[in-house]
């Protein structure tokens, strides 16, 4: 028995407007603040929900000189796509294909010797060896080796490095509170990596050309003393600033979202709207029914809290968000179907930006443009 086939996207009437020359610009702005330090440009996550590849080309054209991916599998699709960029991948739980990242000059990241091993093995298979950056956790207690652990994972690299299977390209950590403005755990946390790369030092594991990295946005931006040799920054890439209470920064916010009203409906004073009646008018008004909904990323909490922008004026959602749609009062406003409902973009035209959003809704902006769904459709300019 056959069954009908199901299209291979399916797509919402909405789209996510991505501006690549604001990726450009930030990526150069970025450049500049770091300082002579080579730049990353992370592109993790779908480069943020924006789209990996167009914003990875347009990051490198505005002076990237690397990309960084969480997984193997992002920084794979990176060289499917032809970018030939350097590339780390960093997050490596077991089982990942490192033979063929190693194949394909992925550069890969580890916190134990146990990966380390991993890694060398399947340069052996590859035929070539593979680019190693090894972590210190200095704090932050996600990945890394503890200070106690890492003279073993230098040890074991080191011994790798002898057979030819691997090369110490680098030594990291990462930065658990840059975004809180003079935390004292940063200082604290660089004092660890400088004494992590001093024992490496001493080993004989940070020689020319090995890259001590560990600033993110918040401290590329913010803290000089952590570019050492390259900066990673993330969220800044796209225009969204990682400490909102110092500004913006100069950066452009990249993203638009859109989408035009599947239904608009005069309804009576006293009408209850979408489940659970949370919002009821309270007058004879038109209400407009916009196609996205928390499968596409739209917060459920966002229910008569976040704003939108319709026929020229700011409005709240009105009532509880759905899993494809949400509901807005227009009041007497000549709104109709088609027109164009902006969710949050830059904030240049009066509507709300991604940075409202994430304040209203308690969160961070990178939970707004991260969630946006994959039915909602990338158009790039």
């Amino acid at each position: 028995m056959s069954f009908p086939t199901t299209p291979a996207e399916v797509t919402t009437p909405a789209e996510a407007r991505v501006d690549l020359s604001a990726i450009r610009e930030n990526a150069a702005l970025l450049r500049e603040r770091a300082a002579g330090a080579l730049l990353m440009a992370t592109v993790k996550a779908d480069g943020y929900g924006h789209g990996m590849v167009p914003v990875a080309r347009a990051a490198l054209e505005g002076g990237a000189d690397r990309l960084g991916t969480a997984y193997v599998r992002e920084a794979l699709t990176l060289r499917a796509a032809g970018v030939t960029a350097p590339v780390l991948a960093w997050l490596i739980p077991p089982g990942e294909p490192l033979e063929e990242a190693v194949a394909k000059d992925v550069e890969l990241a580890a916190g134990a010797p146990w990966l380390v091993d991993e890694i060398a093995a399947a340069a052996g298979r590859a035929g070539r060896p593979a680019r190693v950056h090894l972590k210190i956790d200095t704090g932050n207690g996600r990945g890394g080796a503890t200070a106690a652990d890492w003279p073993a994972l230098l040890e074991r690299a080191l011994a790798l490095q002898a057979a030819g299977t691997v090369e110490i390209a680098g030594l990291w950590s990462h930065l658990a509170c840059a975004d809180i403005p003079g935390h004292p755990s940063v200082e604290v946390q660089l004092d660890a990596f400088d004494e992590a790369v001093g024992v490496a030092e001493k080993m004989g594991a940070a020689g020319p050309g090995v890259l001590r990295h560990i600033a993110n946005s918040a401290a590329t931006l913010t803290v000089p003393r952590a570019r050492y040799d390259m900066v990673r920054p993330g969220i800044a890439l796209y225009g969204l600033s990682p400490v909102p209470q110092l500004g913006d920064f100069g950066l452009r916010p990249a993203m638009t979202l859109v989408a035009r009203v599947a239904l608009a409906k005069r309804v009576p004073a006293g009408s209850g709207v979408s489940y659970g009646h949370l919002y009821v008018t309270d007058c004879e008004t038109t209400l407009a029914l916009v196609p996205l909904g928390y499968a596409d990323g739209i917060p459920r909490h966002a229910t008569n809290q976040a704003e939108v922008l319709a026929g020229g004026r700011r409005r709240r959602i009105a009532g509880r968000v759905c899993m494809d749609q949400f509901v807005i009062d227009v009041g007497d406003d000549p709104l109709t179907e088609g027109d164009e409902v902006i969710l949050f973009g830059e904030g240049s035209h009066n509507e709300p930006t991604a940075q409202e959003w994430a304040d209203s809704l308690g969160t961070i902006t990178y939970e707004i443009v991260t969630g946006i769904g994959s039915r909602v459709p990338r158009v790039y300019r």
